[in-house]
């Protein structure tokens, strides 16, 4: 059963589909994905070709438009778009700590999540492309995570695609998790810079809630524990076309005046508890470093261990001297699964996944080498979440990728530049450039 119903200029039609858990075993327990489609109210009686939307992560649902703003817009111009909620996220069969004891205990539960990688995801979209195109081949637009599933599928299944389309998700073939975040952290500080030179006081805005943070004991409403660790954290909106500011606004007026001396302001917690928590996307913090892992080395906590090679992202010691207090990126620690009350329960899971030692690869050099699917990607050129290096590596490896290499956008440079940005990757890929 389908319903159908209506926005400005759009008709969307929620869809259902039933998949597999595990490919390998086909007659085994299923799972259900969900998506939604997306036609022009103008266009809604054509047989248009079809756009398969993956969206970043890992562990978001596509996104919720209302009409068609950003690059839907301009995509709608040519296709039926179908964002599908990948495995385990949005209102696909959820994976999280209310639902994951359904599986057993942590050993279970962290089995069972080895299934939520861009292989299964690639997987899940042939199970239902003859479902929704009749067996016609589909265009696939990946963002961020999207991207790296997108070269998965580049891998796995490239009959299945007409054209295939990355922005910010060229992923490294082959580096592990360590490499990845040893190129991140001298990003992400160069993003710090800039920010502190556009926001001169916030310096010392920063200094102040960190101090406050390591000598106090600070609980958010939802029961978050807000430490300097977490506090350094919101730096991940650094990487977004407008984070920069947001930030400064979050900044500005963190404190009020109490009966017992300045504190945080209820505002700023509870402004701070939602960019936190991970109640809404717990498969990011479960799975993130699992989707570099792809041979017999654990992730071990990657970005934990590789952060204490850069001191300088140490809130202490920078509080001890006069250096500014430096945010982080797109990192998962093992203390968020203390902090967060979202994560709590799933601590030994994680655990359990960062020791793991069987994951297989996610892409096939040989395969790529040989590419014939007409394919475009946009690297943004200091990309805060994706090393521009190992893209433009990655790049070179696929045959016929064209990239278009820019800095006039930031990470979410889809959203933000909307039908600029897809109109130049369709432009590549069909050699119109």
């Amino acid at each position: 059963m389908t319903d159908t119903y209506r926005q400005p200029g759009v008709v969307l039609t929620d869809r259902r589909f039933t998949v597999p858990l595990d490919h390998d075993d086909p007659s085994g327990e299923t799972i259900e994905l969900y998506a939604r489609e997306v036609v022009a109210r103008d266009k809604a009686d054509r047989d248009l070709p079809w756009l398969l939307y993956l969206q970043g992560g890992p562990g978001f649902g596509a996104n919720r438009f209302v009409g068609k703003p950003a690059w839907l817009g301009r995509a709608l111009e040519d296709y039926r778009v179908l964002l599908l909620d990948q495995r385990g996220t949005g209102a696909s069969t959820p994976a999280n700590r209310q639902t994951l004891p359904l599986r057993g205990g942590p050993a279970e539960q962290a089995d069972h999540l080895t299934r939520f990688r861009s292989d299964s995801i690639v997987r899940d979209c042939e199970v239902i492309r003859p479902q929704v195109t009749g067996g016609a081949r589909w265009t696939v637009l990946g963002q961020s995570f999207g991207g790296f599933c997108t070269v998965a599928y580049l891998s796995m299944a490239p009959e299945g695609l007409d054209t295939a389309l990355i922005t910010g998700g060229l992923p490294s073939l082959d580096a592990h998790a360590d490499d990845v975040y040893r190129a991140a952290y001298p990003r992400v500080e160069r993003k710090v810079a800039a920010h502190y030179a556009r926001y001169p006081r916030d310096v010392e805005r920063a200094r102040r809630i960190a101090d406050h943070l390591l000598t106090h004991d600070v609980v958010l409403p939802n029961g978050y524990r807000f430490t300097v660790e977490a506090f350094q954290s919101l730096g991940l909106m650094l990487g977004s076309g407008d984070g920069s500011h947001r930030l400064h606004y979050l900044l500005e007026d963190a404190f009020v005046p109490t009966p017992s001396g300045p504190r945080l302001s209820d505002a700023f917690q509870e402004q701070a508890q939602a960019l936190l928590s991970f109640a809404g996307h717990p498969l990011y913090a479960l799975v993130h470093e699992a989707i570099y892992a792809q041979d017999a080395r654990p992730t071990a906590w990657s970005a934990e261990r590789v952060r204490s090679e850069f001191p300088q992202f140490d809130a202490a010691k920078a509080l001890a001297g006069e250096e500014p207090v430096l945010f982080t990126g797109e990192t998962v620690h093992p203390w968020m699964f203390d902090c967060d009350p979202a994560l709590r329960p799933l601590r030994e899971t994680a655990e359990l996944l960062a020791a793991r030692t069987d994951w297989t690869p996610l892409y096939d050099p040989a395969r790529l080498a040989a590419n014939e699917v007409p394919a475009a990607a946009a690297v943004y050129h200091d990309d805060m979440y994706v090393d521009t290096a190992h893209s433009l590596a990655t790049a070179r490896a696929v045959r016929g990728l064209r990239t278009w290499v820019t800095d006039e956008f930031e990470h979410d440079g889809v959203r933000t530049g909307g039908p600029r940005v897809l109109d130049r990757l369709l432009a590549l890929a069909r050699d119109e450039v």
